[in-house]
C-alpha cells in the first residue's frame, strides 16, 4: 500500500488545481493522488497559517514534510521578505512542489529539498513550520521536534499543528522538555497551534 509519506508513491498520478483563501490571501495549487490532503487543504494547515502569517515571518524558513507545499508556499507568498526551503521525502509531492512554486511565481525565493527528515537539511533556520506526518508514527515525527532545536539560529521558532486526538499532549510535553518552553497560540475544533522558541544562549 502507497502512503504520503512514502519516497516514490505508487498511485496513478491525477494532477488537479485546488484553492484555498487565507488571511485574505488566495492560494491556488497543484495537487495529486499519492500526496497528504489531495482533495482540499487540511483544516489543521490552515488554522496554523491563520497564526503564521500575520507574525510576516522573514529569514531562512523551512516546511519540513512540506507535502505539495501548502505552508511554505503561502509563508512565501504573503512574506516576501522570507525564504522558504520546502523539504519531503516524496519525490512526487517535491514535483508539485516546484510546480506550485513557479505557479505563484516565488519559486526565486523557494528551495525545494529531496530529504529524509532532517538528512538532507543544513541550518539555520529562522523558523520552521510542521504539520506532522502523524500516520508515519512517532518515531518520525519526534525526530522532527529533536532536529528542529538543532536545525533552528537562536531565537528561532518551531511552529506546529497537531490534533488533541492524535497525541497533542503527549508531544506538547515532550517538545517542552526539548525546548524549555512551549505556547499554545490557538486551538480550533481539535486542533492545536503550538509554537517552541530556542533560547539563546
Amino acid at each position: 500500500m502507497s502512503h504520503y509519506y512514502d519516497q516514490e508513491p505508487q498511485s496513478v498520478s491525477n494532477e488537479r488545481l485546488i484553492s484555498f483563501e487565507v488571511c485574505g490571501t488566495k492560494v491556488t495549487l497543484y495537487t495529486d493522488n499519492g500526496v497528504f490532503s489531495k482533495t482540499r487543504v487540511d483544516e489543521g494547515s490552515l488554522l496554523l497559517l491563520k497564526n503564521v502569517i500575520p507574525l510576516h515571518l522573514s529569514g531562512r524558513i523551512l516546511d519540513l514534510g512540506a507535502g505539495y507545499g501548502t505552508l511554505g508556499l503561502s509563508i512565501a507568498l504573503t512574506s516576501p521578505e522570507a525564504r522558504v526551503d520546502l523539504a519531503d521525502v516524496n519525490m512526487r509531492a517535491l514535483r508539485l512542489c516546484e510546480k506550485n512554486a513557479r505557479l505563484l511565481k516565488v519559486d526565486q525565493r523557494v528551495t525545494c529539498l529531496q530529504s529524509d527528515i532532517y538528512s538532507n537539511i543544513e541550518g539555520p533556520y529562522d523558523s520552521i513550520v510542521v504539520n506532522p506526518p502523524i500516520r508515519a508514527g512517532k518515531k518520525v515525527t519526534y525526530q522532527m521536534y529533536e532536529g528542529a532545536k538543532q536545525h533552528l539560529s537562536d531565537g528561532g521558532s518551531l511552529y506546529l499543528v497537531i490534533r488533541k486526538a492524535q497525541g497533542a499532549e503527549s508531544a506538547s510535553k515532550y517538545i517542552k522538555e526539548l525546548f524549555g518552553n512551549i505556547a499554545l497560540l490557538d486551538r480550533k475544533k481539535g486542533y492545536l497551534i503550538y509554537q517552541a522558541r530556542k533560547e539563546t544562549n
